[in-house]
């Protein structure tokens, strides 16, 4: 059995959450309901200080601010970097203060995983057109080109 904290076992549990014949589709939260109640998961203790890390970070995800052209920015930027000891950090900065290293980072890591999630949206995609809908696929359109331009002009601002 893998350690109750890897993902093989969060993975087991919803299959286990499954095989119960719970309510499928379900919710993340009711799994983890689920998995409390049975006593199927009990958090590490690191888990607080996690949850409240991870709550920080969701919140400057989300905090923006407007720029001296009117565009309403990201404020906050995270970038992982790398220590001299070789473990990885994700250090979090203020665009109206944050060296251009920094920037350009967070702005390359930012961009990987957009074609990260892109990459995987195809993948998926074709997966299911090929083998559950060959006869009609669904289109997937990966130049966001038009899509950014119109969000420009939605905004009223220019790139």
């Amino acid at each position: 059995m893998p350690s109750r904290y890897s993902n093989e076992y969060m993975q087991h549990l919803v299959e286990q959450y499954r095989d119960e014949e719970m309510p499928w589709p379900a919710t993340m939260r009711q799994v983890a309901e689920w998995a409390w109640r049975n006593r199927l998961y009990t958090p590490h203790p690191n888990a607080v200080v996690g949850e409240l890390a991870e709550r920080l970070s969701e919140a400057l995800r989300v905090e923006y601010v407007v720029d001296p052209q009117g565009r309403s920015v990201r404020a906050k930027h995270p970038a992982r970097v790398k220590q001299d000891d070789g473990t990885q950090l994700v250090m979090w900065d203020d665009i109206r203060s944050a060296s251009r290293e920094h920037m350009e980072v967070s702005f390359q890591q930012r961009r990987k995983g957009i074609v990260s999630d892109c990459f995987q949206l195809k993948m998926d995609v074709d997966s299911y057109n090929e083998n559950r809908s060959p006869g009609r696929p669904i289109q997937l359109e990966l130049d966001f080109t038009m899509d950014v331009a119109e969000r420009e002009i939605m905004y009223g601002v220019t790139g």
